[in-house]
Parts: structure tokens; C-alpha cells; sequence
């Protein structure tokens, strides 16, 4: 296949690199690898501290929050799905996990609490969205007022403070030489990465946002399967909250908030489809870490935070743009 690729470049006129890179950019991941490179280049001119070791671990270190949440949202956005509850709900099981935790309750029991609570949140998304046939952008928003409420009710609007020391392992610790957020995240994916590509699971995800009509005529419990997808999204911004909760030592009901674009743009800026039926955990992976990349380098030079803001809007937008052309493009 790879061989008739070539001899049909070389026929069009075009030399063996740009033949090389036009089967490259088939693939959803090239741009945002070629993005991140670039933007690394840049800032590593910009400033001489930016490629030290201690810098690269404190990118992967705040990068890891938003790429785990990002995570479920590919799974939602390849159904051509939304979910702008992530950040709530990554609060809400935060303050919950912390709450138990400094009630007493046994560390493995509220973490547990904190899981099934994301999951419960998600599976909530998830039916309204597929047995009520409601649109997704409007459930979640309902239940992003939801999860932000409770969380408020639940700690009366304070932090949940007083945790024990073992719970910071999980957001400034480390494993065999690796800080922990960064080895949660990389688990966290190559989980995913696994379930998404090579279980029937993930082919019924790629499909139902390809052809939804035709996904259900051809047997998939289409569904069933929108549950368990909003019911990840969920469960991946929980594990988020436990991240988050051990970094900060406490439970804070106003956290997150924003954290639901932060990961769309993570999603979009790796390639993945609006539209859903493509896309990549790669792609979201370093759609995550560019943004990281901006912002660290963006800080470094001292740009003023309100011109970050705009940056990154310009560049998702060019994203969204670029995947629509090569959408057109086939």
C-alpha cells in the first residue's frame, strides 16, 4: 500500500519529502506534533531556562489535570458529542473525596466515593443524552449548575482543609522516578488508547460519530454505548479531582471552573473532529501538552495573561479551520 502511495506521489511531481509528509498529515496527530514542536522551538529561543529538566517536569506536572479530563472528552467529542460538566464535577468529587477523608472515613473508601460519584455524574449525561434524546450541550450545562451547586451546598462555599500527608502523594509524589500526576496520566492513556483502539468499544465510538444511523442499523447498541462514553467522561475528570485534591491539600468547591474549554481545546488543537467519527487520544495527548507548552513559555516571557487568552483562542480557531479542510478534504 505504502509503495503505491509513492509511485502515485511521484507520478503527481512530488519529491520524496513532500510525498513523505503528505502521508503524514492523513494522520490526525501530525499537526499538533508539528504545533508543539514549533512552539517549543520558539520558546526554547525565548527563554534559556525553558528546555531545563526542572521546567519540561513542571509542564508534564500541570499538563496532567487538563489531559485527564481530556481524555473522556475525546471519547464524547468523537460521538460528535459535548460535555461542559467536566470541571464541576471534578470539583464537586474533589470536595467529596476530601470531605470523607477528613471525616475519618478510610482513604481507599472516599477515593472510591470520588470515582463512582464523577461516574454517576457522567452516567447521568449520559442517559438524558441518549434514552432522552436530549441535545448534550444542554444536559451538561444543566448538570455543570448542578455538580457547581452542590459542591457549594455541600462545604457551605469553604475549602475542606486538614487532609492527611498521604493524599498529597497523588498530586506532588512520585513512582519509580516519576512524579505521580505524570504517572496517572500516562496510565490513564494508555488505558484508554487501548480501549478505544483496539476493543469493538472503540470501534462503536469512531462509528457512531461517523454515522450514527447507520451505527444503529447495523445492531450497535448505539444507546448503551453513549452511557458508558458520558459515564468515562465522568470517571476521567473524578480521577482529575484526586490529582487536583492531593496537590492542593484540600477541597475546593470553586475549582475547575474553565477547565471544561481547557479540554475541548486540548481535544480540537489534537485533531480530533467537532464534527466526532475522527481523532486521536495521541492528538489529544499533545493538543494538551501545546497548550501547556504556550502557556509555560508564554508566562517565561511575560506575557500579559489577557494576551494569552487571546493566543489561544486565535489558535483554536485555526485548529477547528484546519480539521474542517481536511474533513472536506476526506
Amino acid at each position: 500500500m505504502s509503495s503505491s502511495r509513492t509511485v502515485a506521489d511521484s507520478r503527481r511531481g512530488l519529491p520524496p519529502v513532500a510525498a513523505f509528509l503528505r502521508r503524514c498529515a492523513r494522520y490526525s496527530a501530525f499537526y499538533p506534533l508539528v504545533g508543539l514542536i514549533v512552539v517549543s522551538v520558539v520558546m526554547a529561543f525565548a527563554s534559556d531556562t525553558f528546555l531545563s529538566a526542572s521546567n519540561i517536569s513542571n509542564i508534564l506536572r500541570q499538563v496532567s489535570i487538563n489531559a485527564l479530563i481530556a481524555v473522556g472528552m475525546t471519547f464524547v467529542i468523537l460521538t460528535g458529542g459535548i460535555d461542559l460538566s467536566v470541571g464541576a464535577v471534578m470539583a464537586l468529587a474533589g470536595t467529596v473525596a476530601a470531605g470523607l477523608i477528613a471525616g475519618g472515613l478510610d482513604g481507599g473508601l472516599a477515593l472510591l466515593a470520588c470515582l463512582g460519584l464523577g461516574c454517576l455524574f457522567g452516567l447521568a449525561n449520559g442517559a438524558f443524552v441518549a434514552f432522552a434524546g436530549m441535545p448534550p450541550i444542554i444536559v451538561t450545562l444543566a448538570t455543570m449548575g448542578i455538580a457547581r451547586g452542590l459542591g457549594l451546598i455541600y462545604t457551605g462555599g469553604y475549602p475542606i482543609s486538614g487532609l492527611p500527608a498521604w493524599i498529597h502523594w497523588f498530586g506532588e509524589g512520585s513512582v519509580l522516578g516519576l512524579q505521580t500526576p505524570i504517572a496517572i496520566m500516562l496510565l490513564v492513556y494508555a488505558l484508554a488508547w487501548v480501549l478505544l483502539e483496539r476493543t469493538p468499544f472503540g470501534r462503536y465510538v469512531y462509528a457512531i460519530g461517523g454515522n450514527e444511523t447507520a451505527t444503529r442499523l447495523s445492531g450497535v447498541r448505539v444507546p448503551r454505548a453513549k452511557l458508558l462514553i458520558y459515564g468515562l467522561s465522568g470517571l476521567t475528570a473524578a480521577i482529575a479531582a484526586v490529582v487536583l485534591t492531593g496537590r492542593l491539600m484540600s477541597g475546593q468547591p470553586n475549582a475547575g471552573q474553565g477547565f471544561e474549554l481547557d479540554a475541548i481545546a486540548a481535544v480540537v488543537l489534537g485533531g480530533t473532529s467537532i464534527a466526532g467519527g475522527r481523532g486521536s487520544l495521541i492528538g489529544t495527548l499533545l493538543g494538551a501538552l501545546l497548550l501547556g507548552v504556550l502557556n509555560n513559555g508564554l508566562n517565561m516571557v511575560g506575557v500579559n495573561p489577557y494576551v494569552q487568552t487571546v493566543v489561544k483562542g486565535v489558535i483554536i480557531l485555526l485548529a477547528i479551520y484546519i480539521g474542517r479542510e481536511r474533513r472536506a478534504a476526506g
